[in-house]
């Protein structure tokens, strides 16, 4: 009796300790727009352990405040799915209005904002009520958000409207409105929210504005050798926190421009993978991930040398991306 109970504690003391690395484990999570599934990539091994069933056609994709659940923008399933990151199971949905595209998180971490693309709307809700208490009419085609790290503004971009949508969290109103290149994707505050960067699919730019005065202060725009002009078409934007420098996915350029912040001057083209499209750190930065919607894959660009190191190949079209360290 002694040794079979030695043995079924020992047991259990392993089921215990692998369940806690498990969780602990840093995993990357990938949206694949085409085939309703996420992708998950052990970030030790950099290979999928799994493929999740999720709704359709799912995008934005973004942590909890504790990295305990994921919330899932099921564009075509009219929702945002909830699901809990240690037993990979979806646990609720959020209301969203139709087409939800993007979500972000408010730092207080109980609001949630996402754009509704067919109705014109920024929606936001509130996660412990699942209660929407909030509808702000914006631009034509809402895709990028924003929220400043002290949480009291956010932006919205419109594509077809070309704007940029200025939110106060406290009143829920739309403050101003800034005109941007055609196209307006993603939307980026410097952690100092001092400025605000903003990509344009097909003007081929990047504007930059002071936060406070919403001017422009800077525009970027990008030229690749051998690469036609109307391939160059930002999306993703993220910048490092530590180091003067910004990352911008341009789409079927097929490279990251690198953007030193304190020059504004573009030091590299990496080349990754096809139609390149969102981005995503580690915890410490060092690794930049991308997701490359029409090759299938992730590339995994090492922040230093500023060289792919790997490629993962994940489902068809990923688009939202984020990585897990807790």
């Amino acid at each position: 009796m002694r040794t079979r109970f030695l043995v079924t504690g020992i047991s259990l003391l392993s089921l215990w300790v692998t369940s806690l690395s498990v969780s602990a484990m840093p995993r990357a999570y990938v949206t694949n727009e085409k085939d309703n599934t996420l992708s998950v990539i052990d970030m030790n091994t950099f290979e999928v352990t799994d493929t999740l069933d999720i709704g359709e056609r799912p995008r934005g994709f973004i942590l909890s405040a504790d990295q305990s659940h994921a919330y899932i923008c099921a564009s075509d399933s009219d929702r945002i799915q909830i699901i809990d990151l240690d037993t990979h199971t979806i646990v609720g949905d959020l209301p969203s209005g139709e087409d939800p595209e993007t979500i972000a998180l408010h730092p207080n971490g109980t609001t949630i904002y996402t754009a509704n693309e067919d109705d014109a709307l920024l929606t936001v809700i509130d996660i412990p009520s699942s209660q929407v208490i909030a509808q702000i009419d914006v631009g034509v085609e809402p895709e990028g958000l924003a929220v400043s790290h002290d949480g009291r503004m956010m932006v919205v971009t419109s594509e077809t409207t070309n704007m940029v949508h200025w939110i106060d969290t406290n009143t829920q109103e739309n403050i101003a409105n800034s005109l941007v290149d055609a196209r307006p994707r993603d939307a980026h505050f410097t952690a100092d929210d001092k400025h605000l960067w903003v990509s344009s699919e097909i003007g081929g730019t990047v504007t930059i504005f002071d936060a406070q005065t919403k001017q422009k202060a800077h525009t970027l725009s990008f030229e690749v050798k051998g690469v036609y002009r109307d391939k160059i078409q930002p999306v993703g934007i993220l910048l490092m926190r530590d180091s003067p420098y910004a990352f911008v996915a341009l789409g079927p350029a097929n490279r990251v421009a690198v953007v030193n912040t304190n020059t504004f001057e573009i030091e590299k083209y990496i080349v990754v993978g096809r139609r390149v499209w969102q981005l995503a750190f580690n915890q410490d930065q060092s690794l930049l991930l991308t997701t490359n919607g029409v090759s299938g894959d992730v590339s995994v660009i090492n922040t230093e040398t500023l060289d792919v190191e790997k490629t993962v190949k994940v489902g068809r079209y990923p688009w939202g991306i984020a990585v897990k360290w807790k």
